[in-house]
């Protein structure tokens, strides 16, 4: 049977037949406990013989690693034999951390088989997780989606053993007799900066369309389709009344690849603060989404041209999604209503997306983003492509046009071919951006800047040595130029990097930057930049930095620090130092920026998070403590939070002391 499936699956352009798993069914789930006991893996596929994705791409991986892999009816089962003959790495111990920077193993699931989209699961020895969703055949990677699965870890006279169980309920997949799902099995090796995959050598770490392929899955009906998530909140705050509130989250799979959620007074309550930044430029920040009604989908959102960006809509009343795939099409559909200001009409916004795979491993889409106030609609509608001519070169496109109140210079356009491979990039660009674009569209999506004709290239290339005191270098550079639409030069800038990994730990980076910018008059920019750092590869590190140069006509200084500790396996502790000194100083942008983050963990689903931050430059000061105990990870929890200070980034509320006591259930 199974040499049939592999001849189908060449014919259909899947690569190589040793790549394909016939998975099989078991009677009794494994006990997710760590232990790779044979008795609970009967019949079991096992697949080894890693390939490096780096340093040294194709060469068999320098450990052996085995992967074992079984279903029944409710999850698939992954279990990873991991061979080391030196002590793990394991000290990242919050969720959807950067666990690869770890000793970690990696699951990617193309539950559609498309060759395009798929999940991915990481844990280390530790029993941390990390997950989320990958997009445009590994361009587009979003760590924001979140899934409930289990994991465990354990050390072993091998090296470590770790055990996944993922639940066909938290995924959205094609369902029939004989349908095959994509499917890469990773490892990384933190001591020797060392990632290998399964099926391999791998153009991208999450190549979607070079993955293995799973068969023989034959899952039954769920028994329920839905999951209500509701929450209550009591908010207990100086010289105010105790506030009380309540919202609920529904989710239903209508298929399994069609999910409909719903929202109702949606919790924002205790997200952690937005972190403080330094903007040396003139154009607004980008402050990423931490809202989980957005996150669901959010891969699909990501256009260059950006006509959605979550946080123009600021407090949701209720609010409705549907992401839904089907052959060759996916689409995705959000509605919100926001919650009106004082003395502002209330706001609908509609977000809709329609996107076709084309030959194989390109897509093609169309996408609306609106709002509507005081009966005007106002926003975006655009047309985007990503397309592969061979495993390394590729094309990106897109096509907009906006409207609302300017109904001139109202279109922009995106043109980006480029080659992409394990250690190196290039890329040219050209952009059109009308003089209204950013007036029109920022009612709902995120225009730094408009008025613009732009011609970009870049280079980053990475060298890995064998041998020596520098174990590898990263070379990057930026080449950037725009006029206005009249003709006018508005910018160019010129921007170099060197970054260097050497063999006892060290680093050191170096970059210097060149640049022109016309404002109300010419200025000549530049900024040259030494990092230094120390890097056990253990979690444990520390650097300094200075950056001098002119900023709009002003002397810049810039000093920075960072360092992160575990003083115990439980406990990090991390720090960040940002000194910034403008002379002249007409503005008052001059500032120290100290931020402490402190994770104790108890176990992985019951912690104590710290953060404190101060802003000298605006006077700001925040402090947050969260005690979260997950008693159904990752949505059932039970929060109790103390917060002074703003929770968004630029608010100027008064630094009242307030806790927060919040409760949600799992139905």
């Amino acid at each position: 049977m199974l040499n049939v499936v592999a001849l189908a699956l060449l014919i259909q352009g899947r690569g190589d037949p040793s790549l394909v798993i016939d998975v099989r069914k078991l009677a009794s789930a494994p006990v997710i406990d760590g232990v790779v006991d044979q008795a609970e893996w009967p019949g079991a596929s096992v697949v080894s013989g890693f390939l490096q994705y780096l340093p040294r791409r194709g060469e068999p991986a320098s450990q052996p690693t085995e992967a074992l892999l079984a279903y029944d009816d409710k999850a698939l089962y992954v279990a990873f034999r991991v061979s080391d003959e030196h002590e793990p790495t394991a000290q990242l111990t919050r969720r959807d951390a950067e666990l690869l920077e770890d000793d970690a193993v990696v699951v990617v699931l193309d539950t559609h088989g498309d060759r395009q989209s798929a999940y991915y699961f990481v844990t280390n020895l530790l029993g941390t997780q990390a997950d989320g969703r990958i997009a445009d055949d590994g361009r587009t990677v979003d760590g924001s989606w979140d899934g409930a699965w289990r994991s465990a870890a354990r050390r072993t006279d091998y090296g470590w053993s770790a055990e996944l169980a993922i639940p066909f309920a938290s995924l959205s997949f094609r369902r029939g007799s004989g349908v095959a799902w994509g499917i890469n099995f990773g490892r990384s090796r933190r001591r020797t900066l060392e990632r290998s995959f399964w099926a391999g050598p791998l153009d991208n770490q999450y190549r979607v369309s070079q993955a293995g392929v799973l068969h023989g899955l034959e899952i039954p009906a769920p028994s329920r389709r839905h999951q209500v998530i509701a929450y209550g909140l009591t908010r207990l705050q100086e010289d105010t009344a105790t506030a009380w509130d309540g919202g609920v989250d529904l989710r239903y799979a209508v298929r399994p690849d069609v999910l409909l959620q719903g929202t109702v007074n949606p919790d924002f309550a205790t997200i952690e603060a937005d972190r403080e930044q330094i903007n040396l430029t003139r154009y607004e920040l980008s402050i990423p989404e931490k809202r989980p009604f957005f996150l669901e989908g959010s891969e699909l959102f990501r256009q260059r041209i950006r006509t959605f960006y979550s946080r123009r809509i600021a407090d949701i009343r209720g609010g409705a999604k549907l992401n839904g795939k089907q052959g060759a099409w996916t689409g995705a559909f959000i509605w919100a209503n926001e919650n009106p200001a004082a003395n502002a009409a209330a706001t609908n916004y509609t977000v809709a997306r329609v996107q076709r795979t084309v030959g194989g491993r390109s897509n093609a889409a169309l996408m609306v983003a609106d709002r509507l106030r005081n009966d005007a609609h106002q926003g975006a509608a655009s047309a985007d492509a990503t397309l592969f001519f061979t495993k390394t070169l590729g094309f990106t496109g897109q096509l907009v046009e906006t409207y609302g109140p300017f109904t001139a210079g109202r279109g922009a356009l995106f043109l980006r071919p480029s080659y992409d491979a394990p250690t190196g990039h290039f890329h040219v660009r050209y952009s059109h951006l009308g003089q209204n674009v950013a007036d029109n569209a920022d009612a709902v999506g995120f225009i730094r800047d408009d008025d613009r004709r732009e011609f970009d290239s870049a280079i980053e290339k990475l060298f890995s040595f064998r041998t020596g005191i520098v174990e590898q270098v990263e070379y990057s550079s930026n080449y950037n130029i725009f006029w206005s639409q009249a003709g006018l030069l508005r910018s160019w800038e010129i921007v170099q990097g060197l970054d260097l990994e050497l063999r006892n730990r060290l680093t050191v980076e170096l970059g210097h930057v060149e640049d022109f910018q016309r404002f109300e008059q010419d200025f000549r920019n530049r900024a040259t930049d030494v990092v230094i750092g120390y890097n056990t590869r253990e979690y444990e590190s520390i650097e300094v930095g200075y950056r001098f140069g002119r900023n709009f006509d002003s002397a810049l200084r810039l000093w920075t620090a960072s360092a992160a500790y575990k003083p115990t396996a439980q406990l990090s502790v991390e720090y960040e130092l940002e000194r910034l000194t403008l002379e002249p100083d007409p503005d008052g942008e001059s500032t120290w920026i100290h931020v402490v983050r402190a994770n104790q963990f108890f176990t992985p689903n019951l912690f104590l998070r710290l953060l404190y931050q101060t802003n000298s430059g605006s006077d700001r000061e925040n402090m947050q403590a969260v005690f979260v105990w997950r008693y159904l990870p990752p949505f059932g929890t039970v929060q109790l939070a103390f917060q002074r200070g703003p929770l968004r980034l630029g608010s100027q509320a008064a630094d009242e002391n307030a806790l927060f006591v919040k409760a949600t259930a799992v139905f």
